[in-house]
Parts: C-alpha cells; structure tokens; sequence
C-alpha cells in the first residue's frame, strides 16, 4: 500500500513460516516477505492432486491463505482471517510450481485487505482469492 510493500516487514516472517507446521507439511515456503505482502511457492506433486489428477482446490486454497497469513501478520499485529473467497480458473499438474503473492488492499484500525493472486511457472493465473483479516492490536510473538 501507497509503495510500503517495498519496506521491509515489521518481524522476521521467515520464522512465522517455519512455526508453521501445516503449511511446511504441504510443501510451502516464504519466498519473501515485506510490509502488507508476501510471495509463497510450491512444487506439486502426486500428493497434492485430486482424483481428477490436477491440483486440489485445497492445496491451492492454503497456499493463497498461507500468503494472506505471512502478509497480514509481517507488520508486527497479531491478525486473523474473517473471510476468504477464491476463483479458480486454470488447473494445475504434477511438477507445475505455484506461486501465491499476496498484497496488500487497504487497511483500517481493524480490519485489512488482500488481494492474492496464484500463477503457475508459465505466469498465468489459475486461482485468485481476496481476504479480510481482523488486526487483533497484540504483538506478534517471533
């Protein structure tokens, strides 16, 4: 917001995503992390498809969510998701990398939101979600 997402985060997100235990378990990882935004990734594997073969609509849900986490909580305040909604509009395979950026909208006292957009390797975007998050005024613990 207003060229922020070029400072760097209030916190050292990198350890909010190691604690992390779901999200590493997926397969997820921070790529980067600044104030209101953050760029998660993830290499699919056979794990990761539905009966359909492609990727499921979960994983691809945390990882977005994962992003919306690390970006909303990189300014130091507690915050949790109130609301999620999510497009899907391209599959993805085994093998295909899938990046979430999440970034900030806009930002109240209260409440943030984000805008998070998930491309594959070729860039094209096959998911995007926006969501709300709570600011709860406690300090993240880090």
């Amino acid at each position: 917001m207003n060229g922020e997402a070029d400072s760097p985060a209030a916190i050292d997100v990198a350890s909010l995503a190691e604690r992390d235990a779901f999200a590493r378990a997926s397969g997820i990882e921070l790529v980067e992390a600044s104030l209101g935004r953050a760029v998660c990734r993830v290499r699919l594997g056979e794990r990761h498809l539905n009966f359909n073969g492609v990727a499921h609509g979960g994983l691809t849900f945390t990882l977005a969510d994962a992003a919306l986490g690390y970006a909303s909580n990189s300014r130091g305040i507690v915050t949790a998701s109130i609301d999620a909604h999510i497009l899907y509009s391209l599959p993805a395979r085994a093998d295909d990398v899938l990046t979430a950026t999440a970034v900030e909208i806009s930002r109240t006292s209260r409440l943030a939101s984000y805008r998070i957009d998930i491309v594959r390797g070729d860039g094209r975007l096959i998911a995007a979600m926006t969501g709300t998050t709570f600011l709860s005024g406690k300090p993240v613990e880090v």
